[in-house]
């Protein structure tokens, strides 16, 4: 690859429409995009770098540039500094214009250069591994109906990120015309009241056909209490799905704190490990703020790359 003749600046038109046709971002991301990179270049200005290569770009810019962004305030009537948050969303845009960068083969500092500020509250993100899903996902005994529940439920929630509250309100018309389809897109009521749309791939929409040809009924809900009188209602409650997948991750040998929300968590890390932009994420998760969504830019890592690279494809 020959290095660019082009300042970091002139690809700005490129790197918008980049994200408009490759990425699906809304016109309103995209004026954002350009406003956060407009701070960017502010500081190129002000360093005297504003003619700055792709190639020509270090880490002793990017240092720098948090730095700047660190000691910022909002305007000369407050001496308020930048949110960590706030920092975060022009790091994340520089990162992106990168990717783009290496998208397009132009030589340039790799995204994951580009760190982001972290808060002291921030939360550690616990998920499980492609080779550790695998695991969860042979342990439900495939015999019994129960098991085979069980197996769809695992395979939804990593198929989906839906919270546990959302899968459990699902019901079997939801889904039953669509189980010989390639896969399924599904609108749900989530958190909030929020409205998104959910997919469900080919192969959970087998594991849930399994189900249902197992059971045996026409009851509202998709996934049943085989335990509850059937003269109740025999929908799973939040709670027994939580134990379940504790279960099942006690017998797989995962951590005893596996939660629905971990398979959530794994979802999402799965898709920034494929490439997924951040703001895309922010809508398959239902946040209603981006810096919900920040907290998985962790997986950015180099050892998550490898072990991506390593299963990506096997389950």
């Amino acid at each position: 690859m020959k290095n660019s003749n082009k300042s970091i600046q002139q690809y700005v038109s490129d790197f918008l429409d980049w994200i408009d046709v490759e990425k699906g971002l809304s016109s309103k991301t995209q004026e954002n995009y350009s406003r956060f990179l407009k701070r960017f270049f502010v500081w190129l200005e002000e360093k005297k770098i504003l003619d700055l290569k792709p190639h020509e770009l270090t880490p002793e810019h990017i240092w720098e540039y948090r730095i700047y962004l660190a000691r910022k305030t909002h305007s000369r009537r407050t001496a308020t500094s930048l949110k960590k948050s706030t920092q975060n969303y022009y790091l994340i845009v520089l990162r992106s214009l990168l990717a783009y960068f290496v998208e397009r083969n132009i030589p340039s500092l790799p995204p994951e250069k580009v760190k982001l500020a972290r808060d002291k509250d921030d939360k550690e993100i616990r998920f499980l591994t492609l080779e550790q899903l695998e695991k969860l996902f042979f342990v439900p005994d495939i015999s019994s109906p129960a098991g085979v529940r069980d197996r769809a439920i695992l395979e939804t929630f990593f198929s989906t990120g839906m919270r546990v509250s959302e899968l459990v309100a699902l019901n079997l018309d939801q889904v039953r015309s669509s189980l010989h389809l390639d896969s399924l897109e599904l609108g749900i009521v989530g958190k909030g009241g929020r409205t998104r749309t959910v997919y469900f791939s080919k192969r959970v929409l087998s594991w849930i056909e399994k189900y249902l040809e197992m059971r045996g009924d026409f009851e509202e809900p998709l996934f049943i209490n085989y335990r509850s009188p059937k003269t109740s209602s025999r929908r799973l409650s939040v709670k027994s799905i939580e134990n379940l997948v504790k279960r099942y991750a006690l017998r797989a040998g995962l951590p005893k704190n596996t939660t629905p929300h971990v398979l959530r968590h794994s979802f999402a890390t799965d898709l920034l490990n494929k490439g997924v932009d951040i703001r895309i994420l922010q809508e398959f998760l239902g946040h209603k703020s981006i810096t919900a969504t920040q907290i998985y830019t962790h997986v950015t890592s180099k050892k998550l790359r490898e072990i991506h690279k390593k299963f990506h494809g096997t389950i």
